[in-house]
């Protein structure tokens, strides 16, 4: 497959989007019949112009009021991005037009805010901008992976068949972040109602079995003393636990954004826990080696794709290892001993690189290594899923018992001296 060159170009500081005004109009069609609807445009002449294209003729167009407070905006998610990307590879493997299939996709879509992405970029292609160059204006939504694609689907004339490719890897990549969430949502969704539990308990129950102790005036053990106690701290610092945990979550949550040190020491112990992080690995190598595959495949330079490729495995250990290896590519290595330097790679999947590499099909063989490390992912996460949920149940049975027996062991006191 020949190779397709790419400058780089770099990443342009992203635009807020300007959401299109909403203009209801009136006019009458080519047979004489009165009609009347909406378009989004950035101004009356647009809206005017785009109905005498369509064989309307205007007869009134008014600006609707824009909803308050930014009515249904809506942040543009990245399933939003990949549900866009194939619906635009199926407008054009059917032979739509470009801009149409902008304008189809577009004004169909059901998130406001994507809608007006899509018409923006569609302005743009249709006063003469590359699709490429349109998407590198939204860095924010599109990463140098895509537009390099589309830039290299534009060059080769093949963009339907590299959209396909683009809306393929999107689709394995949200599959992925959806089965990584599963795995994580349920533990930490059932932790959240343990907490929530227990700090009702805490507050409103212990305090009474408190009074009914007090009346009483006999000696309590020291497991109820210590829980009375925890009871009584909490009910009066609530306040000040609560600033404090939300004045640590900023703080945390900025340090991250700021320190790259403090996400690579956080990504580097996840990748250590138990279970949770053998997920993460596979993971991050289902990534690597789709998007690498999706590259390659596409004619992109191999050490052009491995730039592009570090942003996309979702962890910066491994990020920072394919820029090392990209490094060493670029003075004439081969892939595969690259990746060997780097002790984050199973054998096997070297081993894959080899004999793509040998055979002229690397783009082949990450595939299917691809292939088996999300299947992996997937069984993972189903293990996972069936071996937290009874340690959860003991965790919050301990809890929770722990409370129960903490106040019932004075009652159980003065029966047995009754």
């Amino acid at each position: 497959m020949a190779q397709i060159t790419l400058t780089k170009k770099p990443a342009a500081q992203p635009k807020p989007l300007e959401a299109p005004a909403v203009y209801a109009w009136e006019g009458t069609d080519r047979r004489g019949k009165k009609i009347k609807g909406e378009l989004r445009a950035a101004d009356m002449t647009a809206v005017r112009a785009e109905l005498r294209r369509q064989g309307v003729s205007p007869l009134k167009v008014r600006q609707k009021p824009k909803p308050l407070f930014g009515g249904t905006k809506r942040k543009i998610r990245s399933a939003d991005l990949a549900v866009f990307t194939r619906q635009l590879a199926t407008m054009m493997t059917a032979g739509v037009p470009l801009v149409q299939a902008f304008d189809i996709v577009g004004r169909g879509h059901e998130n406001p805010t994507m809608q007006d992405l899509i018409l923006a970029i569609k302005a743009d292609i249709e006063s003469g901008t590359t699709m490429a160059v349109a998407l590198r204006k939204y860095p924010l939504y599109f990463d140098d992976l895509v537009c390099n694609l589309v830039a290299a689907g534009e060059q080769a004339g093949v963009l339907d068949a590299l959209l396909d490719k683009i809306a393929t890897y999107k689709e394995k990549t949200e599959s992925i972040k959806g089965k990584i969430k599963k795995a994580l949502f349920y533990p930490a969704a059932v932790i959240a109602v343990a907490v929530i539990v227990t700090t009702v308990i805490m507050l409103f129950v212990i305090p009474q079995f408190k009074d009914l102790f007090t009346s009483f005036g006999a000696d309590l053990p020291a497991f109820t003393l210590l829980v009375i106690a925890i009871s009584d701290f909490l009910r009066e610092w609530w306040w000040a636990i609560g600033i404090g945990l939300v004045i640590l979550g900023f703080a945390l949550k900025n340090a991250f954004q700021r320190s790259a040190k403090l996400r690579e020491l956080a990504d580097r112990v996840s990748l250590k826990i138990p279970v949770i992080g053998d997920i993460l690995n596979k993971a991050a190598i289902a990534r690597f080696a789709r998007t690498l595959s999706t590259m390659f495949a596409a004619g992109v330079p191999l050490v052009e794709a491995l730039d592009s490729v570090s942003g996309a495995t979702g962890n910066v250990v491994y990020a920072n290892a394919v820029q090392r290896m990209r490094e060493d590519v670029a003075t004439g290595q081969a892939l595969q001993l690259t990746m060997r330097q780097q002790d984050l790679f199973p054998h096997m999947v070297i081993q894959m690189t080899a004999i793509g590499e040998e055979s002229g099909a690397l783009d082949e063989m990450l595939a299917k290594v691809a292939d088996f490390f999300e299947e992996q992912v997937d069984n993972a996460v189903d293990a996972l899923s069936s071996l937290l949920e009874p340690m959860i149940m003991v965790i919050i049975g301990s809890l929770v018992g722990g409370l129960v027996i903490a106040m019932y062991l004075p009652i159980f006191k003065l029966a047995a001296v009754v």
